[in-house]
């Protein structure tokens, strides 16, 4: 299919709102439901021929098998993953309905709705002429009056793109998976391996469904040759300091998480006698001591592999220092932490302040002051010793450090290796332009459920993706081309052959 048909499929598949909520009880199923429909009727062929089972609390994932002809493979799968949920939009200024969204070409901005076919379902879609530029919006964070010239999302390089939400995060590579089945199911490819996609329904709320078809598959005996989700993607040159290639990243771990209380208690009283040392005082120390005292960088074996592989395209003098990455490593370390976030957070384990609270009036002294820090915690790092770092740094008794919730870093994936090397040449054959890279990722994925009993995990989205597109992840005018979905689609027709051929 030509670029502008992707785009206006992808359009449709963004259409419904699927938010789900942490409690998922308070997730609405119907958007999903619809969106079901949309995909029935846009891939008429997969779901036909595969097999579907209904997964998660809301039976709204989905986990299709393509079964393959040889039995000695069929208990080592091809997982191919993706995921329907998607963040909500409240308090995010769109030039667009994000949920009718737009292809725009840079002269002109096509809403969602015109020349576009009608989502299937048509209960999730919003009406169409709604904007998010200003005024009331729904429960979804959608704009309930109004029109959009969509000049925030015009793209300015001319080619044509798809603005809305879900378009990066994960519907497009949602959209990659099942238009490469269906095109390959229409030419009469007959896989030797078993295959199995798994579009999951709470991610972006950490919730179980991904841990219950990781179960489900470990219970049936099946360790999977491979799983694909979503996590890096294809960013432009220079994606490092004198790197003249773009590169393809593909994340071989994922760092830990872990959500931490700081509490501090205080008698309280009138805001005009205030004492010093108060609840809210100790909070704001507690915080400027871990601003004060990140810490320290280092670089795990991934993060040594990618500036390896990456160097080899930099000039003479930044490819000698990423060839000796080994003996120079606390100096390159503390060079990549000073380069910008993305770049610091590859080095070294991460503390952010997302949250504060205290006193609830405001000439009232607060008796409980809160800070919630989100820690992102290193490959080869315990949490239990990045919370005992966190206690030494803060050092002071009189404020409580409490664990809310905490993941270990994965596994690491091996970077060399049948599956691996099938990776680097699919990005040699689709992305001629771009190197093959692991790192590690600073988020979590579904994937991480896999993990503890699948050697090989990787996490990578076959698009490109450069640094304005990243920086709009969860974001207003979240975007992605049209031209780079049909080299995703491309890269995961490619995958399963070579995979599963």
């Amino acid at each position: 299919r030509s670029p502008e048909e992707l785009g206006h499929r992808l359009l449709q598949l963004c259409q419904h709102p699927t938010v789900a909520a942490a409690d998922h009880t308070q997730t609405d199923p119907a958007p999903f439901h619809a969106l079901h429909a949309t995909m029935a009727e846009l891939y008429p062929i997969l779901h036909e021929r595969l097999e579907v089972e209904r997964v998660g609390e809301l039976g709204i994932g989905l986990l299709f098998r393509w079964a393959g002809s040889d039995e000695s493979l069929a208990r080592e799968p091809l997982v191919l993953m993706a995921h329907q949920d998607v963040v909500p939009v409240d308090g995010q200024d769109w030039s667009v309905d994000p949920f009718e969204g737009a292809l725009t070409d840079g002269e002109s901005a096509r809403e969602g709705g015109e020349g576009v076919p009608p989502s299937a379902g048509g209960a999730s879609a919003s009406p169409a002429g709604h904007s998010s530029a200003g005024g009331a919006r729904d429960i979804y964070g959608r704009a309930s009056a109004g029109t959009s010239s969509a000049e925030g999302a015009r793209n300015q390089r001319g080619d044509l793109r798809v603005v809305a939400r879900g378009t990066l995060d994960d519907k497009g590579s949602m959209l990659t998976i099942l238009e490469g089945v269906e095109t390959l199911l229409a030419e009469g490819f007959e896989p030797k391996r078993d295959t199995y996609l798994f579009f999951g329904d709470c991610e972006e709320v950490a919730g179980a469904t991904a841990k219950q078809v990781a179960a489900l598959l470990q219970e049936r005996g099946l360790k999977p040759w491979m799983v694909l989700d979503e996590g890096g993607a294809v960013a432009e040159a220079g994606v490092l300091p004198g790197v003249e290639r773009a590169a393809a990243m593909i994340a071989v771990a994922e760092k830990g998480i872990v959500d931490v209380r700081l509490t501090a208690t205080d008698p309280g009283g009138h805001a005009s006698t205030p004492a010093r040392g108060g609840a809210t005082a100790r909070i704001a120390r507690a915080i400027l001591e871990l601003e004060k005292h990140p810490f320290k960088a280092h670089l795990p074996a991934p993060t040594r592999r990618m500036l390896g592989e990456l160097g080899r395209h930099a000039p003479f003098a930044a490819r000698l220092l990423y060839a000796n990455v080994g003996p120079l490593e606390p100096l390159v370390a503390r060079v990549l932490a000073t380069l910008g976030p993305e770049t610091g957070a590859m080095a070294r384990t991460t503390v952010a302040v997302t949250q504060l609270s205290g006193s609830p009036a405001a000439n009232v002294l607060a008796t409980t002051a809160t800070a919630t820090l989100n820690v992102r915690v290193a490959v080869g790092v315990p949490v239990a010793q990045a919370i005992s770092w966190i206690r030494r740094i803060i050092d002071d008794d009189s404020v409580d450090v409490h664990v809310v919730a905490a993941t270990q870093p994965s596994r690491v994936s091996p970077v060399e290796g049948e599956q691996w090397d099938l990776l680097a040449a699919l990005v040699d054959e689709v992305f001629p332009d771009a190197v093959a890279a692991p790192y590690v990722q600073n988020g979590a994925t579904d994937s991480r459920r896999f993990s503890p009993w699948v050697d090989n995990v990787y996490r990578f989205a076959p698009l490109r993706m450069d640094r304005e597109e990243r920086a709009r992840l969860h974001a207003a005018d979240e975007s992605i081309s049209a031209a780079t979905l049909a080299e995703g689609v491309r890269f995961v027709s490619r995958l399963i052959e070579e995979a599963c051929g």
